[in-house]
C-alpha cells in the first residue's frame, strides 16, 4: 500500500478532498492509505454474488468495492467487497458513493478474505467490530482459502453466528430468506 502524506483533521475534510483520480483510500490517523487492487479470485467471487443479488433485488441496491462506509475507529472508512443497500440509499448516494454514520446502515456487507494473516485478521476481527458498531444487520465473511462462508447476524448489538457454510451447503441469510445460493455457486472453479 502506498501512503500519501496529506493530513485530514476531520472526516468532513477528507470527504471534500479530491485528488483528481479514481483511486480509493482508507483514512488512517488523518492520512490517506491507497488501497491496492483486488485479487482476481476475489473479483470473480464478488461478481458471482453481485449477479445473484442483482437478479433477486435489482442491480441498483447491490454495490461493489467502490462503495465507501464511514466507520468509527481506525481506519475511518472501509470499502466492502459487496454491499446490499437499502432502497433509500439509492438517492442518498447519487453524488458520493459513501454511507455516512448518520445514515441508516446497509442491510448486508460482504468481505472476501485476501491471502495473508493480516488480511484474515482485518476481515474476521477488525472489520467485524466496526460493522457491528455501525449496526449493520448482516455480515458475510467469504474465505476462498478454506472455501467457507461465515454468516453473522446482529442480535442485541452483537454479531452472532448464523452459519459457517462449506461443501454443498445452502447459504442461509436472515435478511434475504428468499436467497437460493449454495457454496458451490460462490466458489465454482476457484482452486
Amino acid at each position: 500500500m502506498l501512503e500519501l502524506k496529506h493530513q485530514f483533521q476531520t472526516f468532513e475534510d477528507y470527504i471534500s478532498y479530491d485528488d483528481g483520480t479514481d483511486k480509493i483510500y482508507e483514512l488512517f490517523n488523518g492520512e490517506l492509505i491507497e488501497m491496492p487492487p483486488e485479487s482476481g479470485i476475489n473479483v470473480q467471487i464478488a461478481n458471482r454474488i453481485f449477479l445473484i443479488f442483482a437478479l433477486l433485488i435489482g442491480s441498483d441496491r447491490v454495490r461493489s468495492h467502490g462503495l465507501e462506509l464511514e466507520v468509527r475507529g481506525e481506519p475511518r472508512n472501509r470499502y466492502p467487497d459487496l454491499t446490499i443497500i437499502r432502497e433509500e440509499h439509492i438517492k442518498m448516494l447519487e453524488k458520493r458513493n459513501t454511507i455516512r454514520l448518520f445514515m441508516p446502515p446497509p442491510l448486508l456487507v460482504i468481505e472476501i478474505v485476501s491471502p495473508g494473516e493480516l488480511q484474515r485478521d482485518r476481515d474476521y476481527v477488525a472489520k467485524r467490530i466496526q460493522y457491528q458498531d455501525c449496526q449493520i444487520p448482516e455480515y458475510w465473511i467469504i474465505d476462498p482459502e478454506i472455501q467457507r462462508l461465515l454468516v453473522l447476524e446482529l442480535t442485541k448489538n452483537s454479531y452472532t453466528e448464523v452459519g459457517n457454510f462449506s461443501g454443498n451447503d445452502k447459504i442461509i441469510s436472515p435478511q434475504f430468506k428468499e436467497l437460493t445460493l449454495t457454496i458451490g455457486q460462490v466458489f465454482d472453479s476457484v482452486k
